[in-house]
């Protein structure tokens, strides 16, 4: 078999040409589909002047014309960019040229956007809009649903398994990069992670065909909801990637905003298998939503959800166990980066959950500033690195390649800047980034420790820490916290409630309360708010 996505997708859409490919609320696109309009969007590239290994941006918000247009750009051979649709128009600039993109699809509410940038981008050559009820404000584009009417289906090619696939990762500092992977083999890394995980995947990739045949026998696909925005790492490769390259379905909404009573109205109408999300900022609301809707005599129907899934932050023990109480079924926490997986932490009502608590994976080290490959036990703190599948590197930064992607002990390892602490039964216990790391009188505090800590109190909603420069200590942990609804609590109430989770000197100097503490459209911290906050308080 070919091992790139363009080629798996074929294959299954031959196989099961009727069943349902992707839902974006009332909007259904079965497999055969879902083959074809990709089929005529890659026509469209091609005539526009776009081929293999051409770069192609996705400003697109979560619907079915994304991973369409994804779908187009992997059939020509291409590379899709995924585009921050936060972004302003110097952001924009800056990626949609660093990444040397050809084309971009974008939806129409972004029109005025486009129109400002267009004239600094002269190697965009066509811009394709998707409608979504805006009026337009850019005349040079072509129209998506156009180019469905007009262009006939390309046909199918060869394409190379060494192609790049890329996603960009902004971080929670500096300028956006490009993570770079090798299509084939980052297919059969994939693969791999679904059968870490549980799903019924063949050793061999090449024995796929015969399992799409065996789940279409059984009916067992995986109906996928994604929570979380496509144009991150979790809502691709969790949220769509791993249903998709099962046979399954991926599920999205158009609304912007996270509403969590959508949600599970919407695992009730489609029968939802799968739910991915990125921790407590979207977790928690669920868990809310679920609350209510028991108190008010209409519980929704979660009997066909199986597992959900979130990556990237945290997302504690008290929620955790909180939905396990509205219904049994796997929670599945997955550590890891854009640059690799470290660990995972499985529950359900059998097996309790425990806050940043991970099973580290295989190939994945913890090794300290002075160079020591960490034991079980250890006193020591040290960065993660992993290794199986390392990126190419970051696509036109040398430097922080050689400085991210480095071996050790003659092993090629990952190492994208998380601390951790390597417990005595072999788990890890996350710190967090290193660029994040606070040092107040001489100590290192990791953010997302403190946080945890702070999110063990009840009344708190969600938190955020920073440190802030200090004459005394050299830096001074803040927090930056949201309460609870109707809840009321003085900041050394809560700094003492707090004591029985943390060492003395990690617990914050000072709390600011805050209406909602802002956090990037994944859920991922948005320190740069945090701290702004904290030094405006000062």
């Amino acid at each position: 078999m070919n091992l790139d996505f363009a080629s798996v997708w074929e294959m299954i859409s031959d196989i099961i040409p009727d069943n349902q490919a992707l839902i974006c609320e009332d909007e259904v696109i079965l497999w055969k589909d879902y083959d074809i309009q990709s089929s005529k969007i890659a026509t469209a590239l091609s005539n526009a002047g776009l081929s293999a290994n051409s770069k192609a941006g996705l400003y697109l918000n979560n619907s079915n014309e994304y991973l369409i247009g994804q779908n187009a750009i992997f059939k020509i051979g291409g590379v899709p960019i995924n585009v921050n649709y936060r972004y302003v128009a110097e952001e924009l600039i800056y990626l949609l040229d660093n990444s040397d993109s050809e084309a971009v699809f974008y939806h129409a509410c972004y029109s005025s956007r486009i129109k400002e940038i267009a004239d600094s981008l002269p190697n965009i050559k066509v811009w394709i809009e998707v409608a979504d009820g805006s009026v337009s404000q850019y005349k040079d584009a072509l129209k998506f649903e156009e180019l469905l009417e007009s262009c006939d289906p390309m046909e199918r090619i060869h394409r190379d398994p060494n192609t790049i696939y890329m996603l960009y990762t902004g971080g929670t500092t500096g300028m956006p990069k490009g993570v770079m992977y090798k299509q084939g083999e980052f297919l059969v890394y994939l693969f791999r992670t679904l059968k870490a995980m549980g799903y019924d995947v063949p050793e061999d990739i090449n024995n796929l065909e015969q399992q799409i045949y065996d789940f279409k026998k059984e009916n067992t696909f995986i109906k996928s909801l994604v929570g979380c925005p496509l144009m991150h790492g979790t809502g691709m490769w969790l949220g769509a990637f791993l249903p998709l390259l099962l046979g399954g379905t991926a599920i999205t909404s158009k609304n912007l905003g996270f509403d969590a009573d959508q949600i599970w109205k919407q695992v009730e109408d489609t029968q939802t298998t799968n739910i991915v999300i990125v921790g407590d900022a979207f977790a928690r609301p669920m868990l809310d939503a679920l609350d209510r809707a028991v108190e008010s005599g209409k519980p929704y129907d979660l009997s066909s959800v199986n597992v959900i899934i979130s990556s990237g932050v945290m997302w504690s023990e008290e929620v955790k166990n909180g939905l396990l109480k509205h219904h049994n079924m796997m929670l599945m926490d997955t550590m890891g980066s854009t640059e690799g997986g470290m660990g995972s932490s499985v529950s359900n009502r059998d097996n309790p959950p425990k806050t940043a608590k991970f099973s580290l994976n295989p190939g994945v080290i913890i090794l300290a500033d002075d160079g020591e490959i960490l034991e079980p036990g250890s006193d020591k703190i040290g960065m993660i690195g992993t290794s199986g599948l390392v990126p190419v590197g970051y696509y036109k930064d040398k430097a922080k390649s050689d400085k991210t992607f480095k071996e050790v002990n003659g092993i090629r390892y990952s190492f994208p800047g998380d601390y951790a602490k390597l417990e005595k039964d072999g788990s890890i216990t996350l710190l967090g980034r290193g660029s994040n790391c606070i040092n107040s009188a001489g100590e290192k505090i990791y953010p997302e420790e403190v946080e945890e800590a702070i999110k063990r109190n009840k009344e708190v909603f969600d938190c955020l820490v920073v440190g802030v420069d200090d004459q005394k200590f050299g830096q001074k942990v803040i927090a930056v916290v949201s309460m609870e609804s109707d809840t009321h609590i003085t900041q050394d109430s809560l700094v003492d409630s707090t004591r029985a989770f943390l060492a003395g000197y990690k617990l914050p100097k000072k709390i600011i309360f805050v209406d909602e503490v802002k956090r990037a459209p994944n859920g991922k911290a948005n320190y740069k708010w945090a701290k702004e906050i904290a030094n405006e308080s000062l």
